[in-house]
């Protein structure tokens, strides 16, 4: 998967959003408490990589979009923890059922093809008891923003930036996929200043249901 005009504009704002948006204290917060084996969905340019807490064994990172991928690799080499960068899908991971002890969705809901599929195939790799983390921007409370968003999704919005949905509503995906312990709260990108149609941001975890497994 190649989009490399949105690849190279999504590197540039990232970073600005980490530094001057709030972001990389979101990032931290999502990634708090982490152990044992993560796998990563959408890892973009790598700006969480940074934010793995030291109990992390090793990191799996997937990301399909080539530019993006090797700005992860660059980013996977500083990085506090083990991170192996890999090409794939969220709906089509290239990794073994039960075998990660949390997966990480960070800003990659929006863009996937097919919600329903990446997330089963979240709960697919994840150890019975095991954590989703997710950030993701998506439906806004208020009804003129979501009116507005509606419309962006149905014209240029995603042709425009990687398939991006700015509509979309993780939390209930999220749920309606199967995973229980769903908690979560609200946050706005960038903190201050104009609204946009990505800045209704959720950050939360939930559970594969099942019980807690050993890990070898």
């Amino acid at each position: 998967m190649s989009h490399p005009l949105f690849a190279r504009a999504y590197a540039r704002l990232s970073v600005s959003a980490d530094l001057h948006g709030g972001v990389a204290a979101h990032r931290k917060d999502l990634l708090s408490g982490l152990s044992g084996r993560v796998l990563e969905v959408g890892a973009g340019n790598g700006l969480n990589f940074a934010h793995y807490p030291s109990a992390v064994s090793e990191v799996v990172a997937i990301e399909p979009e080539r530019l993006l991928r090797e700005s992860a690799l660059r980013a996977a080499v500083r990085a506090g923890v083990p991170v192996d960068v890999v090409p794939g899908a969220a709906e089509a991971l290239p990794v073994k059922s039960e075998a990660y002890d949390a997966v990480v969705f960070s800003l990659v809901l929006c863009s996937v093809r097919n919600v329903e599929r990446a997330l089963a195939e979240a709960r697919r790799v994840l150890r019975p008891g095991g954590e989703l983390r997710f950030f993701e921007h998506g439906r806004d409370e208020r009804r003129s923003m979501a009116t507005l968003q509606r419309g962006l999704d149905r014209t240029v919005w995603p042709l425009l930036f990687g398939n991006c949905h700015t509509s979309r509503d993780p939390v209930d995906e999220i749920r309606q996929a199967g995973f229980t312990a769903v908690s979560f709260r609200r946050v706005t990108v960038p903190e201050k200043g104009l609204r946009l149609p990505t800045s209704a941001c959720v950050l939360g975890v939930a559970q594969r249901p099942g019980n807690v497994t050993e890990r070898p």
